[in-house]
This record gives structure tokens, sequence and C-alpha cells, in this order.
């Protein structure tokens, strides 16, 4: 990667970090629409930098958390998320291939809908959502893992539905995009995916992302937190509408 991209790049994982750690919505969103969207490295490449830094930062904040979840939910959750975690890889790989218009609209659609989920306030349910749902929740998730390394939006809407504590909703999330992380970081690598490219760019991020982090723990914006979800939401909607429209424009050339 030359020295401009790979500093855009950082730059993007900074801000994604920071607002991650101040508003509490998908790192990954934000690094596949920012810098997918402007085309500094390939969508391959940065869904596995994301898988990575995804990885590396749930084991930092699991730990000892897990217990308690549920052992129902936990594995509902895993048979969903395994085998389309495969098909999402697959059809990475493809797309990227033979149709790059269609990839990009896929990406600004997954971005404009976190954009908007994230805006969202679901209602919790009276009671909570049989094993099956979860286990389709995680279907979609990890669809959505495989193909852009970003997990989030259908398991957080779900989760949030839950009459359940808000610390274990938070942690529940952190072991779902563990589980989709690692399983789509040894599935690729089974595939020859992690490429000089991919470690260089992952090794570069996650010290940027640590740092960021901390830097948002410690010195937080003036502003509340729903300001900070409203700024989330505007962000990630006009991601997503500015990749779709870049989607359209390729593909009415093509």
């Amino acid at each position: 990667m030359e020295t401009g991209a790979l500093l855009g790049t950082l730059a993007i994982m900074a801000i994604a970090g920071y607002l991650h750690t101040v508003a509490g919505f998908g790192l990954g969103m934000v690094i596949m629409g920012a810098a997918g969207g402007l085309g500094v490295a390939s969508l391959p490449v940065l869904a596995a930098v994301v898988s990575l830094v995804t990885l590396a930062n749930s084991a930092i904040a699991l730990p000892g958390g897990w217990r308690g979840l549920g052992k129902h939910r936990v594995i509902a959750l895993a048979v969903g998320i395994v085998p389309s975690i495969i098909l999402g890889v697959w059809l990475l790989r493809w797309m990227s291939a033979s149709s790059t218009a269609l990839l990009t609209l896929l990406l600004g659609a997954l971005v404009l809908y976190g954009g908007v989920n994230v805006g969202l306030r679901p209602r919790p349910r009276q009671q909570e959502s049989p094993s099956w749902s979860y286990a389709f929740i995680g279907l979609l998730t990890g669809l959505c893992g495989g193909l852009f390394g970003v997990p989030g939006p259908p398991a957080i809407y779900h989760c949030y539905r839950q009459p359940l504590p808000l610390e274990m909703i938070r942690l529940l999330l952190i072991l779902c995009f563990a589980i989709t992380s690692g399983m789509r970081t040894l599935f690729v690598a089974t595939q020859g995916g992690l490429t000089a490219d991919v470690w260089e760019l992952a090794l570069w991020s996650m010290p940027v992302v640590g740092g960021a982090t901390w830097l948002g723990r410690r010195y937080p914006p003036a502003c509340s937190v729903s300001m900070m979800r409203l700024l989330a939401m505007l962000t990630l909607i006009g991601l997503g509408l500015a990749i779709l429209f870049k989607g359209l424009l390729s593909l009415v050339s093509g």
C-alpha cells in the first residue's frame, strides 16, 4: 500500500475507534464505509483487517465476562454464524472478481442500514425471543461478517429487543462479534487470505485503534450521548448513500 493510502486508512481507523468508544456504534461499519467507499484498499483486505482488529478488541473486553450469558443463546448464535461465515467469504471473493459494482451496492446498503439501526431505539419485548431466533440472527450476522467483516447491525437490533440487563446485552454482542471475527479469520487463513498486505495493515491499525480508544475514554466529547448517536447515524447514512451512488454509477457505466 502506498504511503498516502496507508495514512488515509489509518486516519479512518483512528476516527472509527474514537467514535466507537464514545458513541458505541460499529467500528467495522465506519472503516468499511469510509475506507472501502474511497477505495484506499481492496474490500477483501479491509474485511480481513477489520476482523483481526475486532478480534483483538474482543479478546481484551471479554475475558471473564462471558459467564452467565446462557448456553442456549451462545450455542444458537454460533450455529447460525459458522456456516454463513463461509458463505459470506465465498460471496465476497466471487463478487470482488466478477461484479465489483454489485459488491459496492451491497456495502452501501449495509452501511445505510447500520446508520438507520443506530438511530432506532427498539422497545424491549415482554418475553425473550426463542432460541431459533438467535440462530436466525446468527445466520444474518455471519453473512454480513463474512462479506465485509461487519457483523453488527442484525445482532445489535435483535439483542437490544430482549428483556435482558444492558451489561448482559453488551457482553453477548461482544461474544457474538468475537465468534464471527474468529471464525472468519480462521476460514480466511485456511484459504490463504491472510496475505502480507492484510498483516501489514492490521499491525499498523491495532495500535492506532487502541490509542483512539484510550483517547475516547480519557477525553470524551463535550456533548450528550443522544447527540453522539445522532452524529453516528448521520455519518453512517451519509456514507451509505455515497457508496450506493458510487455503485450505481459503476453499474450504469459498466
